[in-house]
């Protein structure tokens, strides 16, 4: 009798630890799996070129669904992620012009600037983006408002030219526990090695910025006066110091780096690194991209700039002002100031802004041009 009852008791014994270990099993496999979904997060990348390049189209982003029920979230919402960018104060042109959405994420890039130079540092976001995500098509509305954050933050801040933001990639977690829904959203580079351009590390990021810093410093020092006389220092030392790049090859002929270091650019490279001179100098500027129309009548894509003088906005073509003399030599004087501080009568002569950087990007506003040329 008491064998029967020892083999029973062991039986069960034996049932229990069966069933410990099937849901033990469970659970873990569970974990795997979810693991291996954050693993493959890497919806929606952005689509911002450089002007003259070929433009990409852009993509909805996808969002994993996650179903948890009672097991604990890995990577459950963190609502400080994006509330702590909330102390950041940001006064740029086109930034003002964002929806508030499109601001979170460009105040998490601003926050977060020196941590993106390592390439491969993840942005956090937490569920800032819950009403939106549970709405329908609350994915593509949010890819749209990343895009257009994206695309505001390299045009407002042209110091961050080691970023390839056709590299930086838009996560979605949708996460399910029973009847509750959460969403958990964050940047990274997904399959990439980084999202930093080819061949930047930190390293060489701090060593060109140190470097930029240098010649900017220089510059400042002969950028004094009233705002007239400190923009004409820098038109001034711009195009006397660069020369433009015919061939479209040569490095860095898009960013600052390549107009301020290397001392060759593009009309991008010129725009930019304006712009960067005259936030230094805490003179309101702005990069304008568009089309122009050559003095052999060749209508290509263009960038320059309208910087402010008082109440009023002029437009400066530093590119133009300085020309490439065929053959050789030196342009005529009065060339140097062809397009320096023009009013819309004389800029749309020849020039045609567009309002959107990207095909089915952002439509941004640009200041009111004076119609006549500033005079001093």
């Amino acid at each position: 009798m008491k064998s029967k009852i020892a083999t029973f008791i062991m039986s069960i014994i034996i049932l229990l630890i069966i069933g410990v270990l099937i849901i033990f099993g469970m659970l873990l496999y569970t974990e795997i799996a979810q693991s291996g979904l954050n693993e493959g997060v890497e919806n929606f990348v952005t689509t911002v070129t450089s002007i003259g390049k070929e433009e990409e189209n852009l993509s909805t982003p996808e969002y994993i669904e996650r179903d948890l029920n009672e097991l604990k979230p890995q990577n459950v919402t963190n609502n400080n992620s994006a509330q702590e960018n909330n102390n950041i104060t940001i006064n740029k042109y086109y930034y003002n012009q964002l929806e508030e959405p499109s601001k979170i994420f460009y105040e998490a890039f601003e926050e977060n600037k020196e941590n993106m130079k390592t390439g491969t540092y993840q942005i956090e976001l937490g569920d800032a983006f819950s009403d939106i995500l549970s709405q329908t098509n609350g994915d593509s509305l949010l890819g749209d408002y990343y895009q257009s954050a994206v695309e505001t933050y390299i045009y407002d801040n042209p110091e961050v030219f080691y970023l390839n933001v056709n590299k930086m990639y838009l996560n979605i977690e949708k996460i399910t526990r029973g009847s509750k829904i959460t969403y958990n959203v964050f940047i990274n580079s997904g399959d990439q090695a980084n999202y930093l351009e080819d061949g930047y590390n930190e390293q060489i990021i701090n060593t060109r910025l140190a470097e930029i810093e240098n010649v900017v410093n220089q510059i400042k020092n002969i950028a004094v006066g009233n705002t007239y006389e400190k923009i004409k220092a820098v038109h001034d030392y711009i195009i006397e110091n660069t020369s433009y790049d015919t061939t479209i090859s040569m490095p860095d002929i898009y960013n600052v780096y390549g107009t301020l270091v290397r001392k060759s650019s593009v009309c991008e490279g010129y725009a930019k690194t304006f712009q960067l001179l005259m936030d230094e100098l805490n003179i309101p500027c702005v990069i304008v991209i568009g089309t122009a129309t050559n003095s052999s009548g060749e209508t290509e894509n263009h960038a320059w700039n309208y910087v402010q003088i008082g109440s009023s906005w002029y437009a400066v073509d530093s590119t133009w002002d300085d020309p490439v003399v065929v053959g050789g030599g030196q342009a005529r004087p009065a060339s140097k100031y062809k397009y320096f501080l023009k009013g819309s009568t004389t800029m749309t002569k020849d020039h045609t802004p567009k309002t959107q950087f990207t095909e089915n990007g952002k439509i941004y506003t640009y200041p009111n041009l004076s119609i006549e040329d500033y005079t001093i």
